[in-house]
């Protein structure tokens, strides 16, 4: 966020305009000495995004949704690993994971941990909102409270309320004497939020590094570190044991299957579509369907010849960087496990790439498959949006048409069918127009959702 002082105007600004420049400062001037972000800065709105009371009202009941398909996940998994299901669900959940972790999240102690942060990412388009993946180790927890807490001081009826955010990751723990937030050098940038968040809350949460291992029977530990990471993470090994070992309270699990973006594949595969709606229930599973786009992954095992990849009539993957690029309205992402698995880093837009450079992602997919597996998704344009920010330097309102991502986070607290998935707060992310991907980043907005 820029702090530079603003440019005094000459003449009379109308009134809305000097409500406005008000209304951002205060946000500015509220803004943490030591930031939220660790060297980001973002646009200013003087206002709240609005969803509308359908969209919001939509938001409220996702959680719930969201997390029967987590539980139907987890079963799967354990299905599929007994022979209950088709073994290949859990052989592509584990593929490219190390022996160690895959034991770790079958262990008896471990195997019905669920994560108990969801939050979604949605593009708003123009039929409706579009569920591109999931994360269990998301950013933007201490932000969203931020803004919560912020623009409710302006009036603003934000979703979640003001301190909904802080509650709600607070409730996630239980009755834990102590909340050890433990932050990864990899995931530094987020350490000043979350410092936030520990602040308010107070003494009873505190932030470490990856080489604190002062831990007690009965604390909590949230675990804000990849698995993919653990080489780099010197306390890893302890916090697991100890969460094994039932001696304190590990979220998110160390389950490497929650942090796979192919778990919509499988949502779409034909041959689990019993599973999916039994375990659902028939209103979720058709709810889930119409919210999330097409999703295959990238497997380069052989065909039969008069066999075709569904939706694509594909025989083969290689010929997916022949297609035109009108009809590569596809998005390509690495599944999970991967330093390129989170943020904007190894996705690839195919209808934004040259012909060599889309056959060149394709080609990385079908190698890295035992290692790494990339999905392919159907992509949905993000619709156009109106947005305002405030430019200090100028001193001025400025519109900005814009394409925007969702990001409602909801705790889940309770065990078991006791559990409940209560959403806390929305942060919105609007680009400009002409950004092909959306993701945080200096041109962009970041404001709360409201109603």
């Amino acid at each position: 966020m820029t702090s530079e002082e603003p440019v005094r105007a000459s003449s009379p600004r109308p009134p809305q305009v000097d409500e406005a420049a008000d209304r951002a400062r205060f946000i500015r001037d509220k803004t943490p000495v030591e930031g939220l972000f660790a060297g980001h800065e973002w646009r200013v709105s003087p206002a709240p995004f609005s969803l509308g009371s359908e969209l919001a009202n939509d938001l409220e009941t996702l959680g719930r949704v969201l997390l029967q398909f987590n539980r139907a996940v987890n079963l799967l998994y354990r299905h599929s690993v007994e022979g209950r299901q088709p073994a290949w669900a859990a052989e592509l959940l584990d593929r490219g994971k190390p022996d160690e972790l895959i034991a770790l999240q079958r262990s008896a102690a471990l195997k019905n941990e669920l994560p108990r942060v969801i939050r979604p990412d949605l593009l708003l388009t123009d039929t409706g909102i579009c569920v591109t993946e999931l994360d269990s180790v998301p950013g933007g927890i201490g932000l969203t409270a931020w803004l919560n807490q912020t623009y409710s001081q302006l009036g603003a009826n934000v979703l979640g309320g003001a301190d909904g955010m802080l509650r709600g990751f607070a409730s996630i723990f239980s009755d834990a004497k102590r909340v050890h937030i433990v932050v990864s050098e990899e995931a530094a940038t987020y350490r000043p939020e979350m410092q936030w968040v520990a602040e308010q809350l107070g003494p009873r949460f505190t932030i470490h590094d990856s080489r604190f291992n002062d831990f007690a029977d009965g604390d909590a530990v949230y675990r804000f570190f990849e698995l993919f990471d653990l080489d780099n993470v010197p306390n890893a090994k302890t916090i697991f044991t100890l969460a094994q070992q039932k001696q304190i309270r590990l979220t998110p699990p160390p389950r490497p299957l929650f942090e796979e973006k192919m778990l919509f594949a499988l949502l779409w595969n034909r041959n689990l579509r019993g599973f999916w709606r039994q375990e659902l229930g028939e209103g979720f599973f058709n709810r889930l369907l119409r919210l999330v786009p097409y999703t295959w992954v990238i497997d380069p095992a052989p065909l039969p010849p008069h066999a075709a990849i569904p939706e694509l009539n594909l025989t083969d993957w290689h010929q997916l960087k022949t297609l035109s690029q009108r009809e590569r309205e596809l998005i390509l992402k690495v599944s999970g496990f991967s330093a390129h698995a989170w943020g904007a880093r190894g996705v690839y837009l195919g209808n934004d790439l040259s012909q060599a450079d889309w056959a060149a992602a394709v080609d990385t997919a079908l190698e890295s498959f035992n290692r790494s597996p990339h999905i392919l998704q159907r992509f949905h344009k993000p619709k156009l949006v109106e947005a305002r920010w405030f430019d200090f330097n100028q001193n001025r309102l400025v519109p900005m048409p814009g394409r925007a991502r969702l990001c409602p986070y909801y705790f889940v607290s309770g065990d078991g069918d006791a559990a409940r998935a209560t959403l806390a707060g929305v942060l919105t992310t609007i680009c400009p127009a002409d950004k092909k991907i959306i993701h945080g980043m200096t041109e962009a907005i970041f404001a709360p959702g409201s109603m």
